[in-house]
């Protein structure tokens, strides 16, 4: 087969794009923020229009960082909204590429494989990509951009470094044009998958763009980076091996599930208890929800900026796997009180449980009341149906009603913002 060709489509400042639209605004002339006031005046904007990056104001800036000299609405997020609109977009793609050649990145970026349908329908990539990003701002009013490249890589550093200043918002890139056009740009961080973290360990080898990296002693970035030199080596040279198929056929080798929150304020060791149980409550329901049981729990817990301190982290492994209130509770919060720093204030908590099996895998000892254990399934069982048919709020524990408790306000939010409802 000859030469492929991917286009990464990006939803323009998406977020702040819908809430112009639905106002009825120009989503490249209006000042609008998607922030939650609620949460004060450090919480961080989801998003602002172009207009507001034009005046040099940082994309994800809190509000106290937007200069009060600059007028512009502060739109609440409505995460409900938001995703409406995504799936109406994904609809699109769909009238061009079939969905095992799209990979969708993110609520407003995906990857589309566009090398079997040029031909059919006697267009480029360019005038593809134009296509579909005509007819999204032409069904939802928001404006997109798209990097097009001869492998996945090439595609999305196309549209982050090169969509956003080129002719009719696209970039395009091969091998060739990528080493003539990027090899000494910076800085690095602007390339996917390069962080300030990977940026400053190369930094100190003197190397600081991507030419240097094509053609530094590959032992010396082995020994540095492990494993990873590898894939920051090919990029380099604008090199991807990974296609469409292989992310369409990739398998994780271990699954993970976790629950994370920042609190609005600060929380104390015994507040913290609280959050701990509820947190709990809602990763026991999730592995019941999907039929498993996880016998490995990791506890973070995050420490207020002004303390300088360091997350605390702990893992505790169950004698058995398990999804039960009773069973993974007493334990978390065993491993809670081993590891919080008690007199500290409390900003992050993170659950995450893994070593996951299916519940029909599960194993029993002899101490097992499985008269017990049954009556716990079939209640959390009848909770789920309660909350898959009612809302998530439909019914709650007593703890949840405590002011120190979030799990009902977290219930009404989606990826931890405001639903909109």
């Amino acid at each position: 087969m000859g030469q492929r060709m991917y286009v990464c489509i990006d939803l323009k400042s998406f977020y702040a794009s819908v809430e112009c639209v639905e106002r009825g605004l120009d989503p490249m002339a209006a000042n609008l923020a998607v922030a939650d006031p609620k949460r004060g005046k450090g919480t961080i904007c989801l998003a602002i229009t172009p207009s507001m990056k034009a005046l040099g104001i940082p994309n994800r800036c809190r509000i106290y960082q937007i200069p009060p000299h600059v007028e512009y609405i502060m739109a609440p997020p409505r995460m409900k909204l938001y995703l409406s609109y995504a799936a109406d977009i994904y609809a699109l793609y769909l009238k061009y590429v079939a969905t095992e050649d799209i990979h969708v990145y993110s609520i407003d970026e995906a990857f589309l494989d566009v090398t079997s349908y040029l031909s059919l329908y006697r267009l480029t990539a360019r005038e593809l990509a134009m296509r579909i990003m005509g007819d999204i701002q032409k069904s939802t009013g928001i404006p997109a951009a798209a990097g097009i490249g001869t492998n996945l890589y090439l595609a999305k550093v196309a549209l982050d470094i090169l969509a956003k200043h080129a002719e009719g918002s696209i970039g395009c890139l091969d091998e060739t044009s990528f080493r003539e056009m990027l090899w000494d740009h910076r800085p690095l961080t602007d390339f996917w998958r390069v962080g300030a973290g990977t940026q400053e360990r190369l930094a100190h080898l003197g190397i600081l763009t991507m030419r240097d990296i094509a053609h530094a002693d590959p032992g010396v970035l082995y020994r540095m980076f492990g494993v990873d030199a590898e894939l920051l080596i090919d990029h380099a040279w604008g090199r991807e091996s990974a296609r469409m198929e292989d992310i369409k056929a990739y398998q994780p080798k271990s699954s993970v599930l976790s629950r994370s929150q920042v609190l609005l304020r600060d929380y104390t060791f015994d507040e913290g208890k609280l959050i701990i149980k509820e947190m709990a409550d809602g990763l026991c329901l999730d592995l019941a929800g999907k039929g498993l049981a996880a016998q490995a729990f990791t506890l973070r817990i995050g420490y207020s900026y002004e303390t300088g301190l360091g997350p605390s982290v702990g893992t505790v492994s169950l004698e058995a796997p398990a999804n039960s209130y009773q069973a993974v509770v007493p334990s978390l919060l065993g491993l809670y009180g081993r590891i919080a720093k008690q007199g500290q204030p409390i900003r992050k908590a993170t659950i995450s449980c893994g070593r996951l099996v299916g519940e029909g895998y599960q194993q029993y000892s002899l101490f097992t009341d499985s008269a017990k254990e049954k009556k716990e399934k079939d209640l959390q069982k009848a909770i789920l149906e309660v909350k898959q048919r009612y809302g998530k709020n439909a019914i709650v524990r007593g703890m949840d009603l405590l002011g120190a408790g979030t799990a009902m306000e977290r219930n009404r939010q989606i990826g931890g913002h405001r639903s909109g409802e």
